[in-house]
C-alpha cells in the first residue's frame, strides 16, 4: 500500500504540531495518520528547522547537485582531450 506523499513544508508543519501537542508521540502519529518510524526519521532530518530554513536547504541541494554535474563533465572534458592528444 502506498502512502501520501508530504512535501517538506507539510513535513516540518506536522513536528512543530507534535511539539505543541499534549498527546504521546503514538497518538499523535495516529491522529495524522503517519507511522512513529515516519515521525522519527522526519524528526531526524528536519529537526528545530523552520519552513523557510528548510526551502533554503533545497534550494542548496539542488544548486550542490548542478555543481557537482558540472565539475564531472569538465573532468570527462579533459580526459577526453588526454586521450586524443
Amino acid at each position: 500500500m502506498k502512502g501520501k506523499r508530504y512535501t517538506t513544508e507539510q513535513k516540518i508543519r506536522v513536528l512543530k504540531k507534535a511539539e505543541k501537542s499534549e498527546k504521546t508521540i503514538l497518538d499523535f502519529c495516529r491522529v495524522q495518520q503517519i507511522s512513529e518510524q515516519t515521525f522519527h526519521r522526519w524528526k531526524k532530518e528536519f529537526g528545530m528547522m523552520e519552513v523557510d530554513q528548510a526551502k533554503q536547504l533545497k534550494e542548496f541541494q539542488k544548486e550542490n547537485a548542478r555543481l557537482k554535474r558540472m565539475l564531472a563533465d569538465e573532468i570527462l572534458g579533459k580526459e577526453f582531450l588526454k586521450e586524443t592528444l
